[in-house]
């Protein structure tokens, strides 16, 4: 097996299941590895009550300037919190890296494209402040996992978001949903309820708009190092939507992504695991971010 938890994720297989993942890492998290980084907790860098970030700062290891990741939760549109990635948070600064993980507003109550500009907004922030943090302005990374790739990825690879003119370092987006109108008219393949608590929660109800709010139909950006990720036993439409960004973003607008598969695990494990079990996804994201 190639990690402890192997068989009994396979069990789980591709459902996501939060309660029977969660469990399995929880336990863990008490006992990580905390050394080498620093945290500032809840900095604001807009008005709403959700746009605050935390920032994670290597320590030990010189002054820098250090590369910086901007990395956005997950939670399906509708739920999710940075303090859940302390984990992240201590990983990456431990290995180098000053690290920001911001909140962003939820659905329902905030629609596409909230997402997107609240993405935007965090990486104009940590563009202004990263200097005090310790930071690299010309080295940094946009990234997210899940509904949190989404978003980077709609705010780094379409224009008027701004990300991408903003002269970000690369891009990291892990398990995205970047096909929307696909997930509406798939649903019976993939399995999806309707009405769907994710998708129309933020993309809305109104399906003639499905297509013009996803990315893989909105990319227009100049190419940019791109690290694209999947997991192993990600649900379908991950591993099938993944597949279409990358093919779209090489064929129709000259991008060289890297395209890595996170092996033996689903789409929630490969973030829990992070800093407390294995360092799968973590250490392709750290050997992605020193490479450019």
């Amino acid at each position: 097996m190639r990690h402890p938890l192997e068989a009994t994720l396979r069990g789980i297989g591709t459902a996501i299941d939060p309660p029977a993942t969660k469990a399995l890492y929880e336990p863990l998290y008490p006992g990580q590895d905390r050394s080498g980084s620093e945290q500032r907790a809840d900095l604001r860098y807009g008005e709403h009550a959700r746009h605050r970030l935390d920032v994670y700062r290597p320590q030990g290891q010189g002054e820098g300037p250090f590369p910086v990741l901007v990395f956005l939760h997950g939670g399906g549109f509708v739920r999710g919190d940075k303090a859940e990635r302390e984990n992240l948070g201590r990983y990456f600064a431990r290995h180098g890296i000053v690290t920001m993980l911001p909140n962003y507003r939820l659905a329902p109550e905030s629609q596409w494209p909230a997402g997107a500009e609240d993405a935007a907004a965090a990486l104009a922030w940590c563009r202004a402040h990263t200097a005090e943090h310790g930071g690299d302005p010309a080295r940094i990374f946009l990234g997210g996992e899940s509904a949190g790739a989404v978003h980077a990825a709609t705010a780094a690879l379409v224009r008027r978001f701004g990300a991408s003119g903003a002269g970000i370092a690369g891009a990291i987006l892990a398990s995205g949903v970047y096909n929307v109108e696909l997930e509406l008219k798939a649903r019976r393949q993939f399995g999806t309820p309707t009405p769907d608590p994710r998708n129309d929660a933020y993309f809305g109800t109104d399906a003639g708009g499905y297509r013009e709010r996803s990315v893989l139909h909105l990319a227009d950006a100049a190419p940019f190092p791109l690290l694209i990720t999947y997991a192993e036993l990600d649900p379908p439409q991950m591993q099938v939507q993944t597949g279409q960004l990358f093919a779209e973003l090489v064929t129709e607008h000259g991008f060289d992504p890297e395209l890595k598969v996170v092996p033996a695990h689903n789409h929630l494990s490969q973030l829990f695991a992070i800093n407390v079990q294995d360092d799968i996804l973590g250490a392709m994201i750290v050997e992605f971010i020193r490479n450019h």
